[in-house]
């Protein structure tokens, strides 16, 4: 995309501003690089994809006068301590899932998806028109950082298993890679959670460190091979029904720049966020048809699975609510939202998705 183009779409500057010649919008601005370490391989063109276009579109629009580097999970930061290094001025932006650093405090989780949260739309709705940014922004300026959207998933699926998973009791002792708080929520029902950086996942899996794995969807998991050593194919991902991509920007260095620089910033995750949600809605069909025919087993999780792990997840939330003022105030918020949501999707967007579901089978 051109930078007029760009500057179009995302409606920055005055009315006229895409017609103003690239010189004049950008004399008298400062030169500035910066560096964004991402969570992600390269190999993954949606998810470091996204993160190298948030990149290049604050480049076009500033005639590269603002340029940020993007770098793989490891290259000069592991791809778990993206946020640390943002924190403690290290890199001045990183490219990252919240939820990683659920450690440091499960409030971390709502800034990407929560158990049993709300899917992509209401999960965006929330985070620009419901309130939710300001909550989690506040949240981070305890760890220096403020935050950006940055891309989109859509739902994705449960994962690479070994075995199948017909009972929740087939979940007991199983070693299975999973971000974020979804974990704290399975070890209720006896799952051993692994934390493993994507890049990592792979080669757990062959040399059998974990049971199973899951990350994201059809066309980011065909990339990586898992079919191969854990060929049943279990949906949905009942942690992740629409978990957000953020870019965690230092709180000094966002203070630091000039108005017009964080509006670039600001648009240039915004579409960044689109493009990765239509690239993986364009992406998946054909790698789902793919995957099934190189010999993946695809397989619901059973009604009672689902429901068992409902219950674990819930009971978690309100015992972190009950302790967390931070995590209760943010999940309250969501919660509302969501229900609210759901009440208008019941409607008209899931009988409409369903009908044309069943139509597209011929």
């Amino acid at each position: 995309m051109k930078r007029r183009d760009f500057l179009k779409v995302t409606g920055l500057g005055a009315a006229g501003a895409a017609t103003i010649a690239a010189p004049a919008i950008a004399q008298g601005l400062p030169e500035i690089k910066w560096r964004m370490p991402t969570s992600w391989p390269k190999s993954l063109d949606t998810l470091y994809g996204g993160a190298e276009l948030m990149a290049k579109m604050v480049g076009e629009a500033t005639d590269n006068k603002f340029q940020i580097q993007t770098f793989a999970g490891g290259e000069i930061v592991p791809g778990l301590q993206v946020l640390d290094a943002v924190q403690n001025g290290t890199v001045e932006i990183g490219h990252t899932a919240s939820y990683y650093y659920f450690g440091k405090d499960p409030t971390f989780t709502f800034g990407s998806a929560v158990p049993f949260g709300p899917n992509m739309r209401l999960n965006q709705a929330w985070y620009m028109l419901g309130g939710g940014r300001d909550l989690l922004n506040e949240f981070y300026k305890k760890y220096n950082v403020t935050s950006l959207l940055a891309g989109n998933t859509g739902a994705q699926m449960g994962g690479w298993y070994r075995k199948e998973i017909k009972t929740p009791d087939d979940l007991k002792g199983l070693k299975l890679r999973i971000g974020g708080f979804a974990g704290r929520a399975l070890q209720k029902l006896g799952v051993v959670p692994q934390q493993i950086a994507g890049g990592d996942i792979y080669p757990a899996l062959e040399k059998g460190t974990i049971d199973a794995a899951e990350w994201v969807g059809p066309y980011d998991d065909e990339k990586l091979g898992f079919a191969k050593v854990a060929p049943n194919y279990y949906y949905p991902g009942w942690w992740e029904g629409g978990p957000m991509l953020l870019a965690f920007v230092n709180l000094d260095k966002w203070n630091a720049l000039p108005k017009y620089y964080q509006s670039v910033l600001e648009q240039a995750g915004h579409y960044a966020n689109n493009w990765m949600m239509a690239k993986y809605d364009q992406a998946n069909p054909p790698a789902l048809r793919k995957l099934i025919a190189a010999g993946a087993k695809l397989r619901p999780f059973p009604a009672p699975v689902m429901e068992a792990c409902y219950k674990a997840a819930k009971e978690l939330h309100s015992e972190v609510a009950a302790t967390n003022a931070d995590f209760k105030k943010v999940y309250e918020s969501l919660t509302s939202f969501s229900n609210n949501g759901y009440s208008w999707f019941q409607v008209a967007e899931l009988g409409y998705d369903g009908f044309m579901a069943r139509h597209s089978q011929g």
